[in-house]
């Protein structure tokens, strides 16, 4: 067993921790990655102790330039935790008393490990919605050039899984790329609701000696601080609403991945994968294997699971701190790095598709997707709407005891369902009519959709900013 004095919280214990409970009790390595953040608070609050004047400038100076030194030397693999330091709390400081002797151990005063650790993890995500949203627009950007290839393919359209209007194809792809558009909008809003620093919350009831709050959150780059202290400390909603952000573009980009499932299929046949993204089977020579939408497909579930873990873990605690909380960055971490696997080869796989338009085309009218044309038609012309539906109805059944599709209909057939129907319905069933006719705003005409295309790439650009126009703690 170490001495209880090696450790942050070990003066009143007269041995150290068992091997069980060291072993229990020590962050993983990839914990240690929040390395640099822990400098940045421990800068923040060197300076608040010279301001509560418990260090004086050469003092303070000393203390961040070390910092600095240390944060370098992480950087570039010179310094690395050892077994004793059980987190990066106790790592940083380890080597801070290394280099600065009994200098290094005034850093302490006036905080907890409760309040740092809710600040590294603060710090830490608000750098990484930023590298996410990039990581999204890639995506995003991919789905884009795509739609604008073919904002004149015609395709059908679906609910229930059955054809049922004609639809540009564009007007499909962007349809996912909107549901996307509104995971980076989430991200945004997440990082307005939780630019505020828990430091100065110290254990949970603040602070006796760092009481500048304020100070020290515009230094790391906060607009101000936690209103509660104990809230501060104790709450990890900020890691949940991020999980569930991330879960939400799991969603999102499954959904997007059972379509390509089905669009590469023999049965649907409108998309072919790039060699590069596909693969094939070890026993079936002939087969190409959507895999990276299943794999995107089955992450989602795995995304959709650590948000529910975490919700678990905060749903009965007491206030304030419980180590329970330290469970957020195994959460996060596996979360993002499931993403940063996800997105890029995703993003890859819908940039380097090819699309079948001719096939697209041919399906267009297939399932009597202009029977609403005929609705519509009538409708227009005075035709109370639900006379117009079973008008169309028994003309949709005339055709299928007629081996015909509604656009073959004879002026006969038309006068035999109804004489309503006059044969200058059928300037109505095709299909660039029944796409220029869904000409308002959120509508499949090709004109809309150019439109739509151009207002969300302005949008792209918006969020693009965004993302680059944060550099973290200052200091």
């Amino acid at each position: 067993m170490s001495e209880p004095t090696d450790r942050l919280w070990g003066a009143r214990f007269k041995t150290g921790p068992a091997e069980a409970m060291a072993n229990l009790s020590r962050s993983p390595k990839a914990y240690f990655r929040l390395t640099p953040y822990d400098v940045a608070g421990s800068k923040a609050h060197a300076n608040e102790l010279q301001r509560a004047g418990l260090l004086n400038a050469e003092e303070t100076r000393q203390i961040i330039a070390a910092l600095a030194s240390i944060d370098e030397d992480f950087a570039a693999g010179k310094v690395a935790p050892i077994p004793a330091d059980e987190d990066v709390h106790t790592f940083i400081e380890r080597l801070l008393t290394e280099r600065l002797g009994t200098l290094g151990g005034k850093l302490r005063a006036g905080r907890s490990r409760n309040d740092q650790s809710a600040n590294d993890m603060r710090l830490w995500l608000r750098d990484q919605v930023r590298v996410l949203a990039l990581a999204i627009l890639d995506l995003q950007h991919a789905l884009v050039a795509q739609a604008e290839q073919h904002v004149q393919t015609v395709a059908p359209g679906f609910t229930h899984l059955q054809q049922a209007q004609p639809i540009v194809f564009g007007h499909h792809l962007m349809a996912h790329a909107q549901s996307i558009h509104r995971d980076l909008q989430r991200l945004q809003d997440w990082d307005r609701r939780f630019n505020l620093s828990p430091l100065g919350a110290a254990a949970m009831a603040g602070s006796a000696i760092a009481r500048d709050s304020h100070s020290s959150a515009l230094e790391m780059g906060y607009v101000g601080p936690c209103e509660n202290s104990i809230d501060a400390v104790a709450s990890r909603d900020h890691v949940a609403e991020f999980l569930f952000i991330t879960s939400m573009l799991g969603v999102n980009v499954s959904r997007l991945a059972e379509e390509f499932c089905l669009w590469t299929s023999r049965q649907f046949n409108w998309v072919d994968l790039d060699d590069g993204y596909a693969t094939g089977s070890s026993i079936m020579p002939q087969k190409k294997n959507p895999d990276i939408a299943e794999l995107a497909r089955g992450k989602s579930g795995r995304l959709i699971g650590t948000l529910t873990g975490i919700l678990s873990v905060l749903k009965a605690q007491p206030l304030s701190y419980n180590r329970d909380l330290s469970e957020d960055k195994h959460a996060v971490l596996d979360s993002l790095e499931t993403l940063h696997l996800v997105l890029p080869a995703f993003a890859g796989m819908v940039r380097t598709m090819t699309v079948r338009v001719d096939e697209l085309l041919r399906q267009a009218p297939l399932g009597f997707t202009l029977a609403t044309e005929v609705a519509d038609w009538l409708s227009l012309r005075g035709v109370p709407f639900k006379e117009a539906h079973e008008i169309t109805g028994k003309l949709v059944q005339a055709c299928e005891e007629n081996g015909i599709g509604l656009e073959q209909s004879t002026p006969a057939l038309l006068a035999a369902v109804d004489p309503r129907l006059t044969p200058d319905v059928l300037e109505a069933l095709t299909l660039e009519a029944a796409l220029a006719a869904r000409s308002g705003w959120n509508g499949t005409a090709p004109h809309r959709v150019v439109a739509q295309i151009e207002r969300f790439k302005q949008q792209l650009e918006a969020h693009h900013s965004w993302a680059l126009d944060y550099s973290g703690p200052r200091g």
